[in-house]
């Protein structure tokens, strides 16, 4: 029996043909590999563009009721994305849940191979290879910078420990000032951002917007890199294309 990546047992109906995905980034990853099999996301999973499945809440408050009506063969979630509460409230529905866990570059690939292939009975997609290729055959970084990484503006939350982009912008060359505080998404007044050390601020446009009016000047003393948040924080297909285009971003 396979078991998910929290190690719960995962038992399903004899084929997968039907998937919710409560995920933007697996919403993705499915939709990239096995488009017949998606019928439901959330309403923040906005790629592949134009996606045409019914809609079910959100991340944090999907409507349990109607994906339970839909009688799915499969739900698939994030440990980190979605709240134990509804995954529960699922598995008590009889609906089967296959949790995620993704906070490196090496569990991604490892975890979104698992659920292609162990959870959805799909073989591996072309992309995950181009994504590991992508990052595995550029050349090593060595320089790096000190930078701070905010996500949030209202209050002020940067990036903490043993997060996934983290790890992405480490391996460019990018360390996390933050990277060892007991909290993964801190919230730390602008003043001590400030005060840092940064060389560096790293300015994502989700889940907080940065632009270029709303975020670099607010330090004016530091050099700012404006990102795509889907190539900083999202695992699938996106990451074919996430170190070329994160390299780009953060040489400007």
């Amino acid at each position: 029996m396979a078991v998910d990546d929290l190690g719960t047992p995962f038992t399903s109906h004899d084929a997968v043909r039907r998937v919710v995905s409560l995920v933007p980034s697996l919403t993705e990853s499915l939709a990239e590999s096995a488009p017949e099999l998606l019928i439901g996301a959330t309403a923040w999973c906005t790629h592949p563009e134009g996606l045409s499945v019914r809609r079910l809440g959100g991340t944090k408050n999907p409507d349990v009721a109607a994906i339970a009506g839909l009688r799915p063969d499969l739900v698939v979630a994030n440990e980190e994305e979605n709240r134990p509460v509804d995954i529960e409230a699922l598995r008590s529905a009889g609906v089967p849940v296959w949790v995620t866990r993704i906070r490196t570059l090496d569990e991604a690939f490892v975890s979104l191979r698992r659920m292609l292939t162990s959870a959805c009975g799909l073989a591996e997609p072309g992309w995950l290879a181009a994504a590991e290729r992508a990052w595995s055959s550029a050349p090593p970084v060595t320089a790096q910078r000190q930078a701070v990484i905010p996500i949030w503006r209202k209050p002020w939350m940067v990036l903490g420990r043993d997060t996934f982009a983290g790890d992405l912008l480490l391996r460019l060359g990018v360390r996390n000032i933050y990277a060892g505080h007991p909290e993964r998404y801190p919230k730390i007044a602008l003043p001590e951002l400030l005060a840092a050390g940064a060389e560096l601020v790293v300015l994502p446009d989700e889940p907080y917007r940065f632009t270029a009016e709303d975020g670099p000047g607010f330090f004016p003393e530091i050099p700012a890199a404006l990102v795509s948040g889907r190539h900083l924080t999202w695992y699938g297909p996106s990451l074919v294309e996430a170190r070329s285009a994160l390299v780009a971003a953060l040489a400007r």
